[in-house]
């Protein structure tokens, strides 16, 4: 089949479809491999298909902050490990000075080559894809190794930097288990760690070989010309979004006194935009730096849904952008700066932030309430959904995981079944959404009754600073940690908190409710 230089309109929705749904293929693989409650029921995990370069092509609609930042890992692969890339080869990374998040999130990248007539590989990879699973335990100093009050990435845990994990279809365990267990602070179930990344070798195998179907079906030429193609449209769509914005800007303050500032430039002559977070506070003490992957991942996720169209979000998003994050900021932090908060609490901050410059939308609950426990023997994760902002012309939504998450939360049952815990309640907050011409969504109460003893941790924003409205709505009410002991005494925690549950203590998390916009009348 010839490729010319211009998409044919229909092949284009054919091709962004498939790529769509390769992805989306991994992912149900994934899902029904693992066996770890993160992955099989909370479904913090993401899939996606990169070019040779390793640009990002196409992905399932899974988890925001990974997707946005995965393709920073696998040019990280392609820049260390380039001519030594083999067929069978698997590598895992969740460096997050290398495009990686946090350390629960663990990304296996497998490169794919083309068979050629007699049956040799292709020199280089013509595809890469990956999946990016969060580990219920990678070591660090608290079960979960989502560590409150860390203060260097080792005690977040165990670093992976394009490990190899399978070497031409060999699977490395000992190897493995090895890295696991030769750390400061080791991982506390290497077991189900090695079952999780089976699971993503499996989700990556089922992408490799629907690659492999479409490439004998359309040729080798036509795939690639058309991921070519599918970028270029998301540009165009992105361009489009940007033609109608105006410049702003808009400082976003933390409750720890740190502070987002962002200042958007709109470039109607090529209908571009510069990003310029300069005036950012500088590299924090604490682990709410976000790596450098992260805050592009914020930027390409607020800008992808500024476009009506039904467009992949991928690499040509980003085209239309220039990001500027001065390094040794909170947005762009150096080794060895903890970043744990970074990836799940001010990514969420980042999207507010620049939605208040654009005057989109109002804040949201602007946290992901990370909610963690354990000891030696169970390891737990949850982050916990709350009132979404309201937006210039639709009230905000209640009780809803929004912008840089996209998962679930545990069915009771399961939790029950697996945990030594009681879900005594979780239901709606009222009345904690700001109040406007359009309202923001309420938060959520969450009780949680330990039934044997356990460490918990909660890594939460807006404790303190309220999410704020636009255009005069009302603010949302800020969230509320505080555990009520067996013996009927209440206590109050911060925005962050490592604390012993004693058998019939209950933790109580009240998340915070998104803005208003527009004035009420």
């Amino acid at each position: 089949m010839n490729t010319t230089s211009q998409p044919d309109p229909v092949r284009l929705e054919i091709f962004k479809n498939l790529y769509q749904f390769i992805a989306e293929q991994m992912g149900i693989v994934l899902q029904n491999t693992a066996t770890s409650v993160n992955i099989k029921e909370r479904l913090d995990f993401s899939c996606a298909i990169f070019d040779s370069s390793g640009l990002l092509v196409a992905n399932a609609p899974h988890i925001p902050v990974h997707l946005g930042s995965m393709s920073e890992s696998v040019r990280s692969l392609i820049n260390d490990k380039g001519d030594t890339l083999k067929p069978g080869n698997v590598y895992l990374s969740n460096n997050p000075y290398n495009g990686g998040t946090h350390l629960p999130d663990v990304t296996a990248i497998t490169p794919v080559f083309l068979e050629s007539s007699e049956n040799t590989p292709s020199p280089m990879p013509i595809f890469f894809v990956a999946s990016r699973g969060h580990q219920a335990d990678i070591g660090g100093i608290t079960p979960g190794s989502m560590p409150p009050h860390s203060t260097t990435v080792e005690e977040e845990g165990i670093l992976f930097d394009n490990f190899l994990l399978v070497e031409e279809g060999n699977f490395r365990e000992t190897a493995v288990r090895q890295h696991l267990a030769n750390h400061t602070y080791p991982a506390r179930n290497p077991d189900q760690n090695i079952a999780d990344f089976k699971a993503q070798l499996a989700a990556n195998k089922r992408g490799v070989q629907e690659l492999c179907k479409m490439v004998l079906q359309y040729g080798i030429d036509t795939v690639q010309a058309y991921m070519t193609f599918v970028q270029a449209n998301a540009e165009e769509s992105v361009r489009r979004a940007i033609a109608v914005l105006k410049d702003g800007s808009f400082t976003y303050k933390m409750d720890d006194g740190a502070q987002i500032k962002v200042k958007v430039t709109i470039h109607p002559e090529n209908r571009s935009a510069t990003i310029d977070f300069t005036g950012t506070s500088l590299q924090l003490n604490s682990n709410f730096n976000a790596p450098k992957a992260v805050t592009q991942a914020a930027v390409l996720y607020v800008f992808r849904t500024l476009v009506n169209d039904n467009t992949p979000l991928n690499a040509g998003c980003l085209n239309p952008l220039e990001i500027i994050i001065p390094v040794g900021c909170m947005l762009n932090p150096t080794y060895p700066a903890a970043v744990v908060a970074g990836n799940v609490e001010t990514s969420q901050t980042i999207v507010d932030a620049l939605y208040g410059a654009l005057g989109v939308m109002a804040a949201s609950q602007g946290t992901m309430n990370n909610f963690t426990f354990g000891n030696e023997q169970y390891q737990y994760y949850e982050t916990i959904c709350g009132g979404s902002g309201a937006g210039i012309d639709f009230d905000g939504i209640d009780g809803i995981h929004s912008h840089m998450t996209n998962s679930r939360l545990t069915d009771p049952e399961v939790l029950e079944t697996r945990y030594p815990i009681l879900l005594e309640s979780f239901s709606l907050r009222p009345d904690s959404g700001g109040k406007g011409k359009y309202s923001g969504g309420n938060g959520i109460v969450r009780r949680i009754r330990f039934l044997e003893p356990m460490t918990a941790n909660i890594l939460s924003g807006h404790r303190v600073i309220p999410p704020f409205g636009l255009n005069g709505g009302e603010a949302g009410k800020v969230g509320r940690n505080w555990i009520q002991r067996q013996n009927g005494i209440e206590e109050n925690l911060d925005s962050t908190a490592t604390v012993e549950m004693k058998t019939g203590d209950v933790f109580v998390i009240e998340t915070p409710g998104g803005g208003g916009c527009g004035k009420f009348s």
